[in-house]
């Protein structure tokens, strides 16, 4: 990491050390993130700039072939040779600052990650999010279950209640973002091991990345929630999808999910938000709309 960079990132931590909100510790993620896409990017120009110059020296050289002086004299004259041997220095000397820069990014955000898991912790020892769920029924049987879209620092710390984990961005809930806009808002975002080809995936891989239990997850416009099952082994694994005011749930069913939920559904889902309600970890508020 050169000089600038490495100051920068120490003068971010620095500074997520001397506050306590957790939208400035997410601010102080979102710039590293940055910082080390900038550095990718001088990296890959820096390795296309040698190649470039690998091939233009190999092309000027055949091209002196019909020439008085032949390829081959060249060659054997040890200029090709020191030149591409000076390429191949450069290479290699670019492939370990760009390892050591490597270790040293994950060293940081190792470190901003341990601060922020620390203070969503400490945050939860002292804060219970608020959380309303909206019932709208649909005859006796059916029903839609709202949860009034909760602001401020709830998103990240119900996420961390329900899953364990934490948020990539402190604004993951209201983010609708797009890459596409022939499609909706995905539910990842492309980190932390998600390729960018893979940020909608179907909710049978969604699960499974969620039960692999991450320290972190990249999780945009939801909420997860599992539910044990009721009349089987296993849990029903809904998500809370952002719809305007609210978030709305909806139940894993094959590759989708559907929004329109039995009665019973409906109320094993409240009931992970109970459970939190008993152990004192929530406070709880269920209307029937």
């Amino acid at each position: 990491m050169n000089d600038a960079l490495a100051a920068k990132a120490d003068a971010l931590l620095a500074r997520v050390r001397s506050l306590e909100t957790l939208e400035d510790t997410y601010d102080a993620w979102c710039e590293l993130r940055l910082e080390r896409g900038q550095a990718q990017l001088q990296l890959a120009g820096e390795q296309a700039r040698l190649s470039e110059q690998g091939s233009f020296l190999v092309g000027a050289v055949r091209a002196a072939g019909p020439s008085s002086v032949s390829t081959e004299a060249l060659a054997s004259s040890g200029f090709l040779a020191g030149a591409e041997s000076q390429l191949q220095a450069a290479r290699e000397r670019l492939e370990q600052e760009a390892g050591e820069e490597g270790l040293r990014f994950e060293a940081l955000l190792t470190e901003l990650k341990t601060l922020l898991r620390a203070r969503v912790e400490r945050y939860l020892l002292r804060t219970t999010p608020r959380v309303k769920l909206l019932l709208r029924s649909l005859g006796k049987e059916r029903a839609i279950l709202h949860l009034a879209r909760p602001t401020g620092d709830a998103p990240v710390l119900l996420l961390h209640l329900l899953s364990g984990a934490l948020a990539t961005h402190y604004d993951f809930l209201t983010d609708d973002s797009t890459e596409d806009l022939a499609l909706a808002s995905p539910p990842l975002y492309a980190e932390e091991g998600v390729a960018p080809e893979a940020t909608r995936p179907l909710a049978p891989a969604l699960r499974r990345r969620l039960e692999a239990a991450p320290g972190v997850l990249p999780l945009k416009g939801m909420l997860p929630v599992f539910a044990p099952h009721r009349d089987a082994e296993g849990a029903l694994f809904f998500r809370l999808v952002t719809r305007g005011p609210v978030l709305e749930a909806e139940l894993e069913e094959g590759d989708g999910f559907r929004n329109i939920l039995t009665r019973g559904e409906a109320e094993q889902l409240a009931g992970a938000f109970v459970r939190l309600k008993l152990e004192g970890r929530i406070e709880l508020e269920v209307k029937a709309e």
